[in-house]
């Protein structure tokens, strides 16, 4: 082999794509990445859609945070997630949470009252992901008005932080098998949100209650009933399946009779960890909901 094959070889698979426009249209990009923030490095993973460099669309932009324990890697292994932002064409990001200084070194989110090592050092995970939306508007074409959040557990309790104290970046939010924990939330418009759970949750129950970890998490109703400023609750569905609740034209709550603490319709699962829903798809839900929305 040439040496200039050989090059050629060595770029093919630094850019994790093949070469070949059979490859490049079944696979998206991966890049894996940091960004420097209050002095620490946070690593991120991205995926832009196949056919993302042979045209000039901007695109949406959603951001999956991983729950306690979890990692980008995992978000993105687990939950099928790049699977549906490829087939669909938005762009996806996995941020990571700050590790502990404990022996597992488990990562979490500062959702506010809220989780472990990054609530405890009031880590300021909202800066980070204010400057990571900026820095991927930046870099890659990314519709700033498109941008989403989506998350499971304490990641979906800083979607909700999120919602509270940056709505101006964020067009709409997607919390799974989580609450609020935000200690105050006065978000400067009506934030659209997407809410996915199980009654069946014991670890974060969405009556709310003592759950993992000994918190106590406040009932889902109640944060929605908050955040809905004031719109009528309507119940649209309520069978074995799920209960749908809506507030308006921007607020959705599934509520369903299966799974646990999971992400609905779920690739794969830790062995130890709850079965996801079956009667619901996240990634379908999500993406359906956020494309009625964007910043104004």
């Amino acid at each position: 082999m040439t040496g200039a094959a050989v090059n050629l070889l060595l770029f093919c698979l630094l850019l994790f794509t093949g070469c070949g426009k059979d490859i490049d249209d079944a696979l998206p990009h991966r890049i894996s990445a940091t960004i420097t923030v209050d002095g620490r490095t946070r690593h991120y993973l991205l995926y832009l859609p196949a056919g993302y460099y042979e045209d000039t669309s901007r695109y949406a932009l959603v951001l999956g945070l991983h729950g306690t324990g979890g990692s980008a890697a995992q978000f993105d292994r687990q939950y099928g997630l790049t699977q549906k932002a490829n087939a669909a064409k938005f762009i996806v990001a996995y941020p990571e949470g700050v590790r502990s200084d404990g022996p597992l070194g488990i990562r979490t989110w500062n959702a506010g009252n809220c989780c472990d090592y990054a609530a405890e050092h009031q880590i300021d995970d909202v800066q980070y992901i204010r400057l990571l939306i900026d820095q991927l508007t930046a870099r890659y074409r990314i519709n700033p008005k498109r941008v989403y959040v989506t998350g499971m557990s304490n990641g979906g309790m800083m979607a909700y932080r999120l919602a509270c104290e940056m709505p101006e970046k964020i067009a709409a939010i997607a919390p799974v098998s989580c609450t609020m924990m935000a200690a105050d939330c006065h978000p400067s418009r009506l934030m659209p949100v997407l809410h996915l759970h199980s009654a069946l949750d014991t670890k974060v129950p969405p009556q709310g209650g003592i759950g993992i970890g000994g918190y106590y998490f406040p009932p889902v109703d109640s944060v929605l009933h908050v955040l809905a400023s004031g719109a009528t609750p309507v119940m649209v569905r309520d069978d074995g399946q799920y209960k749908l609740t809506k507030w308006g034209d921007r607020m959705e709550y599934y509520l369903t009779r299966d799974g646990g603490h999971a992400w609905p319709g779920a690739l794969s699962t830790a062995g130890w960890a709850d079965a996801p829903s079956e009667v619901i798809n996240a990634n379908d839900l999500l993406w359906a909901f956020f494309q009625r929305f964007e910043l104004e």
